[in-house]
């Protein structure tokens, strides 16, 4: 059982920068998959970014890539997602998420732990 923890959101102008944090509980975090996830009002909660377990092999929704970096420490137990050159479109609440399994990782059915989210603000 993994339980995860988002930090870091906030208000940015665009073209700002945030750096969300997840810390999981449990001693089985190396073993999982990890990905975030965002949720605007009104919208479904889409893909933004997934990691394999061993911190490699990461990917990208197309609309933050070249924007977004995602990054698993599995020494320190943290899952990072550094967001630069923000826009408006980026406000949503964000999720980490994680996996044991290796399917449908850029689908929120993919993912069986959750965190509660963070609220990331972007004015224009």
């Amino acid at each position: 059982q993994v339980q995860l923890v988002e930090s870091g959101g906030g208000l940015v102008q665009a073209g700002g920068s945030l750096r969300l944090s997840c810390a999981p509980s449990g001693r089985t975090f190396s073993s999982y998959n990890m990905g975030w996830f965002r949720q605007a009002p009104g919208k479904e909660r889409e893909f933004v970014a997934r990691i394999n377990w061993a911190g490699y092999s990461p990917y990208y929704a197309d609309s933050v890539k070249g924007r977004f970096t995602i990054s698993k420490d599995n020494a320190k137990k943290m899952l990072f997602l550094q967001m630069n050159s923000l826009k408006p479109e980026d406000t949503a609440v964000y999720y980490c998420a994680g996996s044991v399994s290796s399917r449908s990782l850029s689908s929120a059915s993919g993912y069986e732990y959750w965190g509660q989210g963070t609220q990331v603000t972007v004015s224009s």
